[in-house]
């Protein structure tokens, strides 16, 4: 009972200590094990990547894990990347009313409120120790959020005058930022496992983006080579955490990251604060091969896209059979802030032989077309 205070005072003191006028940027979903779980991984991730999703996990279990992953999130809402590809296609020297029609129902998809679009990814190289009870953890790493948003409407005209080529152009603007990250972790376990906690110190590497692209009919649309020179600073972040097993079949996990609210320059000018992300999760196990889990961000944070926040509810399950030599996973995430889009379904698979494990993970919105995907390899001893 005295642990389980504890980590609701944790919890509570850290959420009334946010500003109510600085936010976080949105909690990215990193390895495939979690992706594969719909994106839950605070209260079940207790191998290297514990550095990253609560360094708390990492005094659970007594092993050596080095782990090396990437992976990516694109999503898509109202179908503005189809509006796009579109826009790329459109042949602007047929000036027939049917021609000039598609292109005015091209512009109006790609003019449609709310239609944008996020990303973001991962990789790194994380690594996990341990001397007896005291648990140790690194990670090289790089975080990046970003998005594209209409910031000059798609305007159809004929500047030429009638039977001429018909022009179709507008703006997108594109907006992110990197966190590249060497990240040292320090986790113990009390009471036979029964309450964990857990630190990670970070030096950051912030890498500022703003830019933009320009959207012309009948011409391939560039972003990767638009987000614009970076503006590079450096901070220092602090994350913490905390895991509770009250029995062996259940666990409750809370990670606040960022609390110290590290600040960057902003591309453009002036500064880009992060604040902290709260997260909290539980975990079942109604018998030891099978995992049930759920995450949910206590935060609503933002997004690099203007009136999109992230605030995710994320399920999952994992099977495991024959010690560990597969693993089947299966869930579903819901950004609770954002109305255009529905709960994504994800999947995973992981492989084990001996000491090495491979796992991918990943998702697909089916109604706004976002995909996400994640693959790491691993050595655990």
């Amino acid at each position: 009972m005295i642990y389980s205070r504890l980590l609701y005072t944790v919890v509570s003191l850290t959420i009334l200590a946010l500003p109510a006028q600085v936010c976080a940027v949105e909690f990215v979903t990193v390895g495939p094990r979690a992706i594969g779980m719909g994106g839950a991984g605070v209260a079940v991730t207790t191998d290297a990547l514990a550095t990253y999703w609560n360094p708390a996990g990492l005094a659970m279990t007594q092993t050596v894990d080095i782990r090396i992953l990437g992976g990516a999130q694109v999503i898509d809402r109202l179908g503005i990347a189809d509006a796009i590809h579109d826009l790329e296609k459109f042949n602007t020297a047929d000036t027939s009313d049917t021609n000039r029609a598609k292109a005015q129902d091209i512009a109006a998809r790609i003019n449609k409120p709310g239609a944008n679009v996020s990303l973001n990814g991962s990789a790194g190289l994380y690594i996990k120790g341990h001397l007896g009870e005291h648990a140790l953890g690194f990670n090289v790493s790089d975080v990046a959020t970003g998005g594209g948003f209409l910031s000059t409407p798609v305007q159809v005209t004929q500047p030429g005058g009638p039977n001429t080529p018909i022009s179709l152009a507008g703006q997108m603007a594109l907006r992110g930022l990197e966190a590249r990250q060497l990240a040292f972790s320090y986790a113990y376990a009390f009471s036979d496992k029964t309450f964990a906690i857990g630190v990670t110190g970070k030096i950051i590497q912030g890498a500022s983006y703003s830019g933009s692209t320009t959207l012309t009919g009948g011409t391939d649309v560039s972003v990767t080579d638009n987000f614009g020179k970076p503006a590079i600073s450096t901070a220092f972040g602090i994350d913490v955490g905390a895991i509770y097993r009250p029995s062996s079949w259940l666990r409750f996990g809370a990670v606040a990251k960022d609390i110290n609210q590290p600040t960057f320059n902003a591309a453009g000018g002036g500064e880009l604060k992060l604040g902290p992300q709260v997260r909290g999760g539980m975990a079942i196990n109604p018998y030891s091969s099978l995992t049930l889990t759920a995450d949910v961000d206590a935060t609503a944070n933002k997004t690099f896209v203007p009136g999109v926040k992230s605030q995710v509810l994320s399920l999952g399950a994992e099977q495991t059979i024959l010690s560990e030599f597969l693993s089947f996973r299966v869930g579903a995430f819901k950004n609770m802030k954002d109305a255009n889009t529905p709960f994504t379904p994800t999947a995973g698979l992981g492989l084990r032989i001996f000491a090495f494990r491979m796992d991918l993970g990943g998702g697909y919105d089916f109604r706004e077309k976002g995909a996400l995907g994640s693959l790491s390899l691993s050595l655990t001893f």
